[in-house]
This record gives C-alpha cells, sequence and structure tokens, in this order.
C-alpha cells in the first residue's frame, strides 16, 4: 500500500495548521479538495485520521501517519535543497530555489534561555534552514515527539521513543537561591526544611516540581507542601529571585553573574538537583538534522556537566 504524497501534504496541512481552509490556503486548493484528500487517505488506511473540530487534531492512528508525512517532507526538502544548486535554466531547471527547510524541536526554556541558542545560531550560520521552537517541561517533551508535532526533543527522557535515537547532551544542574535580604528574613536560622517550606518560593508553571525534589532528595522533607508564585520565563524566574520574590531552583548557568555580584545566594551549598538531558529525534538520515544534531552535541559538551 502507498500513500499518496498529496493526500500525506493534505494531512500535515490540517494538524499543522489547525483547519482545512486554513491547510487548503496553505496548498493552494480549496477546502473541499482537502477534504476529499484526508477522506481517501483514512479509506486507505482504513481508520479516522482527523478530529473535525476546533482546532482539527489528530486521532492516534493520525498522528502516525502525520509523523509519516512529516519525515517525508523532511526528506523531500532536503533532496530539493541538495539538487537546487545544479538547477538552472536551460539545463534542465527551474532556476527557483529551493524553499527553507524547516525543523520543528521541543525544548524546554532552562536550555533555551542558556547552552541552546548558541548551538541553534551556529547551525543556521551554516545551513538555510529555519527552525520551530515549541517549549515545553523537560519531562513532557517526548509527548510532543511521539505526535509526530516535532522531529527531536531535548528530554530528561533516556529510553528511546518508539522510532526515535538517543543522543547524550549533559547535566543541568539546579541550585537553591534566593537574594541575600530574602534569606536574612526568611531563612534566620538557615535553609531548614520548615523554613524553606514557610517562605515563598517560585516555580516555572505547576508541572515544576523542583523545589519539591529538592525538599526531599537534599533536605529529607518529602512531604513539604508549598505554595509558590508561578513565573513561566527563566529570566524572569532569575530576576524574581533576585528582588526577593521567593527563593527557587535556579540552573547554575544563569545564576552565576548574579552570585558573583551577591545578587544570589546559594542557600544550601553542597545540595543541588541534577537534571540529565538527552536529544531524542526521529531515525531517519538527513545532512540538516545530522548537522543539527552535531550543533547541540558541540554546545551541550561545553556548557553542560558530563552525563
Amino acid at each position: 500500500m502507498m500513500l499518496g504524497a498529496g493526500a500525506l501534504a493534505a494531512l500535515a496541512a490540517v494538524i499543522r495548521e489547525g483547519s482545512f481552509e486554513r491547510a487548503a490556503r496553505v496548498l493552494h486548493v480549496t477546502p473541499s479538495a482537502v477534504s476529499q484528500r484526508i477522506k481517501q487517505l483514512e479509506e486507505q488506511v482504513g481508520a479516522i485520521l482527523v478530529v473535525r473540530a476546533s482546532p482539527c487534531v489528530a486521532t492516534p492512528v493520525g498522528e502516525m501517519v502525520y509523523r509519516h508525512a512529516r519525515q517525508v517532507e523532511l526528506l523531500e526538502t532536503d533532496l530539493l535543497a541538495t539538487l537546487a544548486p545544479r538547477a538552472s535554466p536551460g539545463k534542465g531547471g527551474t532556476g527557483s530555489p529551493a524553499p527553507p527547510m524547516r525543523l520543528a524541536i521541543a525544548v524546554n526554556a532552562d536550555s533555551l534561555a542558556t547552552w541552546l541558542m548558541p548551538a541553534l545560531a551556529a547551525f543556521a550560520a551554516q545551513h538555510d534552514a529555519r527552525v520551530d521552537v515549541v517549549l515545553d517541561d523537560q519531562d513532557h517533551t517526548t509527548q510532543r515527539l511521539r505526535s509526530g508535532r516535532v522531529l527531536g526533543a531535548v528530554t530528561s527522557q533516556h529510553r528511546p521513543v518508539q522510532g526515535c535515537r538517543v543522543h547524550p547532551l549533559g547535566v543541568m544542574r539546579y541550585l537553591a537561591t534566593a537574594s541575600p535580604r530574602f534569606a536574612r528574613r526568611w531563612l534566620p536560622e538557615g535553609p531548614t526544611p520548615a523554613a524553606l517550606a514557610a517562605a515563598p518560593t517560585l516555580a516555572y508553571d505547576r508541572r515544576d516540581r523542583l523545589c519539591e525534589r529538592f525538599l526531599g532528595e537534599q533536605l529529607d522533607a518529602p512531604d513539604a507542601e508549598l505554595e509558590p508564585h508561578y513565573l513561566p520565563s527563566p529570566q524572569a524566574y532569575v530576576d524574581a529571585c533576585r528582588r526577593g520574590l521567593g527563593w527557587g531552583m535556579n540552573p547554575e548557568l544563569l545564576m552565576s553573574r548574579s552570585a558573583r555580584r551577591g545578587r544570589l545566594v546559594d542557600l544550601a551549598p553542597g545540595c543541588f538537583i541534577d537534571v540529565p538531558l538527552y536529544w531524542q529525534q526521529w531515525s531517519l538520515s538527513s545532512p540538516s538534522v545530522d548537522a543539527l544534531v552535531a550543533a547541540l552535541g558541540e554546545h551541550a559538551r561545553a556548557e553542560l556537566r558530563a552525563l
């Protein structure tokens, strides 16, 4: 059974754009043509692939087919980019440059704020590709990979997602930090479990449990109940610590300058949380993806602690 390229492109566009109408505009066809292609693909596969809602979402089977469609797009775009320099008017080519490749990846915010940006810049300096970065917690980025929404992910999960391969990146270390004034006010007897549990704390979002992990693993207080401020930005999180809004777990890569200036203190020297990071990606051979992985690995090794 061969799945038609047009039908796969229609499915990819509908899932990516969220509606048949927007997919039709991207593909330069009518919405009814998109609908017909999806229907034919569903009949061929023998399953419903798209939930017709607002926005449209893929069914579990649809996610598998969508992932295949994205892989086909990636390989074809890589091929066209390779062939484009050879195509010219008078030699059988149109002379039109191939569209730039788009690489969708899922990363955690702390990586994006520290070591990842130099890696992406180094990659972009050598390759005419566009990167779509999706932010998610490192414990959940593989869900994006399973759905086919991204081709690779920075994750804390070392077991490979089905159909993917894993590359170790390094360890991101988190330290319990606060401003000196905050420490004097809230922790006059030092960072005892009771004092830390009572003091205001910070969290990236409601899935961020690093402060609870710190209390449980480092200070033997696994049952502490915290009521944090939520700040979904690594830079805002560090700034909130510096301004005394609460104490929180900051990556040592972000707090080093503030620590040198005396604006942040390590509340419990020698105590920390280490989060191992891995790169998981689709198991396919692509020059562009291989170059991206090389750039990620080089900068991760330079900035992160060794696994």
